[in-house]
């Protein structure tokens, strides 16, 4: 890549780098820090002003001494295991990207602006995501996600602590929130789900980029297998409490139900324990992530599993569909030349202040691979400046 958005992605190229090819940037990990920390070396090089609220969000203030409400720009830094490299950070970078532009000409914008890097969105870690806007929104409860844990059983209150953050002071913050006036995120593709008029994607309509209206109802669930662990060369298979078998049906389970009612649903993380290959073992979880576009058809993934099954699974979150900000959205495809418009699969943060009252609208900036959460993401870097165009015409017409 060439461009600026490529040149502010190729200085985060190497964080988080793992050696079979995508990042590892998970939440509050030195890879994490590490592109918080290329955040404000970007904010530094264009004067704007950072802070860190008290919920480990980031911001870049642009003018915060005007008056009126501000336009929030931005998306997220932390990443899936092995995820792509444009995942959130091309948000940010375009923000930045669009924010030199517009200095170059001499634009000064009329109220606030801010580019955002939001904490925690993927909850790939912890398994909460959208933590640091839900945080700071009120959707989420500081008793709801401090206590829980990762793989190694450190807590989401010790891991941000141990990153400069007091989890003694996160929670709701109403008086920032009415701070923001309208909210956009710029996203690279994820999928190739039909547009509006009918076309494969953006790949499909032949599109650089385009806007989503919605996003669909989604939700994520456990379920705890417990066995008895025993030694494999010695415990009949007849009088064996193996939860790997009851986990493998769960997972077949989950793959009809979601054919049979038109969703997508997904068992993409497991544990084992004692996970030993001589061991039977001695308990398992998996996670369900289900999604479709309409909250029944998810809902009937999950009764699928239970008749089936016979299985309870605990839900650990759910987000019902969300629209955004209608006259918005319609305004942006305009301006931006009748672009298309579809819904997005994946929850993002556009989506939580979107559900808070913010007016929100988000880009997306075509994957012709559609792939995502995956070293196979891909932008082209032509697509890329449409992108950085598309935020300087949303500043120009929403702070000019």
């Amino acid at each position: 890549m060439t461009s600026l958005v490529g040149g502010l992605l190729g200085e985060l190229a190497e964080v988080g780098r793992t050696p079979s090819g995508g990042y590892d940037r998970l939440a509050w990990t030195g890879a994490d820090l590490e592109s918080r920390q290329w955040f404000v070396q970007c904010a530094d090089l264009l004067d704007l002003e950072v802070e860190t609220d008290r919920n480990g969000n980031l911001w870049a203030w642009w003018h915060a001494e005007r008056e009126g409400t501000a336009l929030v720009l931005g998306s997220h830094l932390d990443s899936v295991p092995r995820g792509g490299a444009f995942d959130g950070p091309l948000g940010v970078a375009s923000a930045f990207a669009a924010i030199a532009s517009l200095r170059r000409d001499g634009f000064v914008p009329s109220r606030p602006v801010a580019v955002a890097a939001l904490a925690d969105a993927e909850g790939a870690r912890f398994g909460a995501a959208g933590v640091g806007s839900r945080l700071l929104t009120g959707e989420l409860s500081p008793e709801r996600v401090l206590g829980l844990g990762d793989d190694d059983g450190t807590t989401m209150a010790d891991a941000m602590s141990d990153a400069g953050v007091d989890p003694a002071h996160v929670g709701s913050e109403p008086e920032r929130l009415a701070r923001i006036g309208a909210f956009v995120e710029l996203h690279i593709e994820q999928g190739h789900l039909t547009t509006a008029d009918g076309a494969a994607g953006l790949a499909g309509a032949g599109a650089p980029i385009g806007v989503a209206d919605r996003i669909w109802p989604h939700g994520r669930w456990r379920v705890e297998l417990p066995g008895q662990q025993n030694h494999a060369g010695t415990t009949a298979m007849a009088s064996r409490r193996d939860p790997l078998v009851r986990l493998a049906h769960i997972v077949l389970a989950v793959r009809e139900g979601a054919i049979a009612a038109g969703a997508l649903a997904t068992v993409g993380k497991v544990r084992v324990v004692p996970g030993a290959i001589s061991a039977v073992a001695g308990n398992a979880s998996l996670w369900i992530d289900a999604r479709a576009d309409q909250e029944a058809d998810v809902r009937r993934v999950l009764a699928h599993v239970r008749r089936v099954t016979g299985t309870h699974a605990t839900e650990e979150s759910w987000s019902a569909e969300t629209a955004f900000d209608r006259r918005m959205t319609a305004s942006l495809a305009a301006a931006l030349g009748d672009v298309p418009v579809l819904p997005s699969g994946a929850g993002h943060d556009a989506g939580v202040f979107a559900r808070a009252g913010v007016p929100a609208a988000m880009i997306l900036v075509r994957n012709p691979s559609g792939v995502s959460h995956a070293p196979e993401e891909w932008v082209d870097d032509a697509d890329c400046e449409h992108g950085v165009d598309a935020l300087v015409t949303v500043i120009r017409h929403r702070a000019g």
